[in-house]
């Protein structure tokens, strides 16, 4: 076992039996106490994400979460790569904190052009049980810095990164949820990513896609998740090759949640490698169709401070 999956075997071993005398279940961790005639709905998400998008949720009163993602290669790949086991992994780890139970701050890093993100989310409004509030509505700022530097400089002859604002795109999204009785949660995302360097001179810096979410739960620790973005902006929708084949299309996801104390263990399969919105939303360039899928997880532990 070569030491890229030392690591990954052992952080994923640390985190189910790493246990802490402060550990406490997810769904107090993240109740928030309703004013009084008001009852909140509890837990409409397990998380703050679902597999690779946000979901309405923030943890509760200084609370902090560590999260890591892992995705694997293209299944389509074959089985000389153990359908994708043996390489093009892409991997995040970020840290979450929530300060009074509806602001959520967030930073993390994917190995992805080694690029940076930090988020700001605010919980604007609370499903209730009764009729006061029908939904759940949560609003999302992210930026995204890449740090890697530009592998054809050389061939080039200048650096597409300069100015260092060429290095920065930036999301916003408006979450619309509900949870239908016990079982069933939707949520529906209009979203914008704003590029400061685009991929082509007719690409548009502004790209606009409807992002939609989706949990039900089989037991009281399990649930199928799935989630998908249609893209709206028809440029870089309708991207081509020189043979006339689609280059990037519409993110899909589909996953299981596994509750376990203090822990949410998610496994999943996407179409996308990229796990942040700059990367899932407008370059997943491998289709369900062709079972451009791959196999990932994602696992994360919260700590109430």
């Amino acid at each position: 076992m070569n030491l890229k999956y030392k690591t990954i075997f052992f952080t994923v071993l640390a985190f189910f039996f790493l246990s802490s005398s402060k550990a406490q279940d997810l769904n107090s961790l993240m109740e928030e106490e309703a004013p009084v005639g008001k009852e909140f709905t509890a837990a409409t998400f397990k998380g703050t994400r679902l597999i690779n998008m946000h979901t309405i949720e923030t943890q509760g009163k200084r609370v902090l979460e560590y999260r890591i993602s892992h995705r694997f290669g293209d299944i389509n790949s074959g089985g000389a790569n153990a359908f994708g086991l043996d390489g093009g992994a892409s991997i995040r780890m970020g840290l979450e904190y929530c300060f009074d139970g509806r602001l959520n701050i967030g930073l993390g890093r994917t190995n992805i052009n080694k690029t940076v993100d930090g988020y700001a989310k605010y919980r604007l409004l609370r499903q209730t049980t009764g009729k006061q509030n029908p939904l759940s509505i949560t609003l999302l700022a992210a930026t995204y810095y890449i740090t890697a530097k530009d592998p054809n400089q050389a061939i080039n002859g200048y650096n597409r990164y300069s100015p260092t604002t060429n290095r920065m795109s930036y999301c916003f999204q408006a979450m619309f949820a509900r949870k239908f009785g016990d079982k069933l949660s939707l949520q529906l995302a209009p979203t914008m990513v704003h590029f400061n360097l685009v991929e082509r001179a007719i690409d548009k810096n502004d790209m606009f896609a409807l992002a939609f979410v989706g949990r039900v739960k089989i037991t009281k620790r399990m649930a199928f998740t799935a989630e998908y973005a249609y893209r709206l902006t028809t440029d870089y929708a309708a991207q081509k090759d020189a043979a006339g084949s689609a280059l990037y299309y519409n993110p899909i996801a589909f996953g299981v949640d596994i509750e376990t104390g203090g822990h949410v263990f998610q496994i999943h399969v996407a179409n996308s490698q990229g796990m942040i919105e700059s990367q899932f939303i407008p370059f997943t360039s491998t289709s369900l169709k062709d079972w451009g899928l791959r196999i990932g997880f994602n696992i994360s532990r919260v700590f109430s401070l």
